[in-house]
């Protein structure tokens, strides 16, 4: 089947890097890229979106071809999050899980209380000020500080893309799939027994911390931490990125 590609917010299915893609090409892993709910072009034609993990699972579904084929699943941050809910609901359709940068989730519900109201603010300030300056906000925030390192060109390519978004549909997905309204996954990590690769860069503190512990409680994982890399690491060590995920992918 398809490796299926999930961005993380404010991104959409161009998101990850061409020699990224083509690596996984090379490869043999066939990789489709595919759009979160509220990024990218509206895909129901009838304006009815949902910002859901339905919605989210059923556009992965539909890159496999047939919802029922097994591939791997590949996510970034927010696309990572979902990614890991659909491998423990679907853990027969998934061969490989790759999370890069992901969170089980929080918690207590007294945190994801407090996540769902700091969400509901930035989608007020979304629609408030708009995406051009809601970006530049995003991406002035200090867990993105590793990526002022990366080239003029490759930073102003990544802006297009973002503010090519709507307001209201980001909104609408940071209500729908963000860290406060998502269930915790801590629970069912135990179960969760696939091949699973973390990836995290070794200067996201938060991330780091948060992948170590996954690591202590998933059946098979793998943890790689990039060195010299932030958040983003497909975005700021493309090559390093692609030869950790091939080589997982084809050993395991």
């Amino acid at each position: 089947g398809a490796t299926v590609l999930v961005h993380g917010f404010t991104g959409s299915s161009t998101s990850w890097p061409p020699e990224l893609v083509r690596a996984l090409e090379t490869a043999g892993w066939n990789p489709t890229a595919i759009a979160l709910p509220g990024h990218g072009a509206q895909q129901d034609p009838t304006g009815q979106e949902t910002f859901d993990l339905e919605t989210a699972f059923s556009r992965i579904g539909r890159a496999r071809a047939g919802a029922l084929e097994r591939g791997p699943l590949i996510g970034y941050s927010m696309g990572g999050r979902v990614a890991l809910h659909y491998a423990v609901r679907h853990p027969d359709r998934v061969s490989h899980l790759v999370l890069e940068s992901a969170s089980p989730g929080l918690v207590t519900e007294a945190e994801r209380e407090t996540r769902r109201l700091g969400d509901a603010e930035l989608a007020r300030r979304i629609l408030g000020e708009g995406v051009e300056s809601f970006v530049e906000r995003w991406e002035a925030l200090p867990i993105f500080a590793s990526q002022r390192r990366l080239t003029e060109d490759a930073r102003e390519r990544q802006r297009r893309r973002r503010i090519a978004n709507d307001a209201s549909r980001m909104a609408g997905a940071l209500r729908g799939l963000g860290t406060g309204t998502l269930p915790s996954l801590w629970p069912a990590l135990a179960g969760l027994d696939l091949p699973i690769l973390l990836v995290v860069g070794e200067e996201d503190d938060k991330f780091v911390a948060i992948a170590n512990r996954m690591d202590t409680l998933l059946p098979s994982a793998h943890l790689v931490v990039v060195p010299d890399c932030g958040h983003a690491v497909h975005l700021e060590a493309p090559d390093v990125w692609a030869a950790c995920v091939t080589d997982f992918l084809d050993h395991h």
